[in-house]
């Protein structure tokens, strides 16, 4: 079975567990996790590896100290921003391989310059329940990436 290619990126991440279950979903599907500095712990973190377990040292991982490296060392075609904010919701996007699926840090989302520079990029996961919070960073990356991989599963079969 061939493998379709998504890049993961994660903007200033706080919470070890989260960025190690991400790794791991990552390495599982053959995507490229980017951080994007500065991050809420050290990968040294005892959390990341127990998280990641032995997936780690498998990850294809890249860092970049801000947004414009990032920016300048990759130079995505296509690039879709995640957030509560978003009015377009994830699902009426058609994803392609080599997207870039971009999310902003537990606490505080995505950067405030984002919501006008990527304002038609932003998409959301609709929440109709009555609490007021979002979802984990690791379930939102997951359950976005699925959808991308369920988009592109003729790929996966050829």
């Amino acid at each position: 079975m061939k493998a379709v290619h998504f890049n993961i990126v994660l903007v200033a991440p706080e919470i070890p567990q989260n960025t190690g279950t991400i790794g791991r979903l990552a390495v599982a599907t053959d995507a490229t996790l980017h951080l994007i500095e500065p991050l809420g712990f050290s990968l040294e973190d005892k959390y990341v590896k127990r998280a990641g377990m032995d997936y780690w040292q498998h990850l294809d991982l890249r860092i970049y100290k801000d947004w414009q490296e990032f920016l300048e060392k990759n130079t995505p075609e296509r690039m879709f921003f995640f957030s509560t904010k978003g009015e377009k919701r994830y699902w009426d996007t058609r994803y392609r391989e080599h997207d870039y699926l971009v999310f902003g840090r537990e606490s505080a989302g995505l950067p405030a310059e984002f919501y006008s520079a990527y304002a038609d990029l932003l998409r959301t996961i609709p929440m109709p329940g009555t609490f007021n919070r979002s979802l984990n960073l690791a379930n939102s990356v997951s359950i976005v990436f699925y959808e991308a991989l369920r988009q592109n599963e003729a790929l996966l079969d050829s």
